[in-house]
């Protein structure tokens, strides 16, 4: 499934049936739907681990001039308040970003603290991807119910929400609107045809034995 062809075969059908853009991890994979679908709005980023750091949504510069290269028309970070890789810094990462690129950000976080924080520091897209997944958030579970409506109340005027993790349904879609979110990232309930398939077979065996 990881495939660029598939996955460019995967954002056209899904952009045809009237999804706003397409959220794609790695260069090659950006670089496969920009060829197939040229006016898709994508956000990028490259997941990538190092020893010395969590962080792995795209970490660092390398990281983000690739996905920027690559086609990408915003580029998705982790915006938590973590240790980066090699020092980096948060803050100039998405300084340079603005500044060299004139790339927009879009902040993946876990907290309401890191939320605000990646929107002063000069986010345009505010997301709740971490919620659940760091270590400060890892007795929770996503969708980040109670974090929408939080950053929602306090996050400046022209800062987009977005919905991201967790999301299985298309009611909890619905919810993550009337919680506050501009939009939703809806993930492996439909890019994730092998676990759907072995959710079938597991229910299916159980009923038969």
């Amino acid at each position: 499934m990881r495939d660029p062809q598939v996955i460019a075969a995967m954002a056209e059908a899904s952009l045809r049936q009237g999804a706003i853009g397409v959220r794609l991890e790695s260069p090659e994979h950006i670089g496969a739907v920009r060829r197939r679908c040229p006016d898709a709005l994508i956000v990028g980023l490259w997941k990538r681990s190092y020893t010395e750091s969590p962080v792995y949504i795209t970490p660092g510069w390398e990281e983000i001039g690739a996905v920027w290269a690559a086609g990408a028309d915003l580029v998705a970070i982790d915006a938590t308040d973590r240790v980066r890789p090699q020092g980096q810094e948060l803050g100039e990462l998405i300084r340079r970003c603005r500044d060299e690129l004139g790339a927009p950000v879009m902040a993946d976080v876990d907290s309401l603290a890191n939320g605000l924080r990646a929107a002063e520091l000069g986010c345009r897209w505010v997301g709740t991807t971490l919620f659940g997944y760091t270590e400060a958030t890892a007795t929770q579970k996503p969708p980040g119910w109670e974090l929408l409506p939080a950053l929602r109340q306090q996050l400046p005027e022209g800062v987009s929400l977005i919905c991201e993790g967790g999301i299985a349904t298309p009611e909890q879609a619905a919810r993550a609107l009337g919680e506050g979110a501009d939009a939703v990232v809806v993930g492996t309930a439909i890019t994730g045809v092998d676990l759907q398939v072995a959710g079938y077979v597991r229910t299916m065996a159980t009923t038969t034995a």
